[in-house]
């Protein structure tokens, strides 16, 4: 955190930016890229060491691993996939993933998707038949077998 010191230039475009905060006018676009540019080069007029933070792209853009992975179960995607969808290569991926479950990310996907299953079966009252689809699942029989062994008893029961 860096605390700014007082300056015209940062004053000027948060007072020229206030008509937008509490009224229902939409400002242009093109105006508020301007607005976006104004407030880079104040930052950087004030303190070089904004430019790091606003200009340094070394680092792989990276989404939140758990957060892609809960959106996405259901699909059909290999671990590769995911990792590069994370913005990862595979290795990173599986360090990274390690780093917040004690789980390898198959099995973090096979108990994702009997958990969501469960859930459906039995508070939603789905059919087996239409949940074991819904969840990721390729076939019946390797759920089913999954889903029993996960919870003790054949999904139909």
């Amino acid at each position: 955190m860096i605390k700014l010191p007082k300056a015209a230039d940062i004053e000027s475009l948060f007072q020229s930016m206030t008509p937008y905060f509490d009224s229902t006018i939409e400002p242009v676009k093109e105006l508020m890229k301007l607005k976006l540019q104004e407030g880079v080069y104040s930052l950087l007029s004030i303190d070089q060491r904004f430019y790091p933070a606003l200009f340094d792209f070394t680092e792989p853009w990276k989404i939140d691993i758990l957060d892609y992975m809960e959106e996405n179960y259901m699909f059909d995607l290999s671990v590769e996939q995911i990792a590069g969808f994370t913005g990862r290569s595979l290795a990173a991926f599986k360090r990274d993933f390690k780093k917040i479950s004690n789980l390898p990310p198959q099995k973090w996907l096979m108990e994702k998707r009997l958990k969501v299953a469960h859930d459906k079966i039995q508070n939603e009252n789905k059919k087996v038949s239409d949940v074991y689809v819904e969840v990721g699942f390729k076939n019946l029989s390797h759920f089913s077998s999954a889903y029993k062994k996960q919870y003790g008893l054949a999904p139909s029961k």
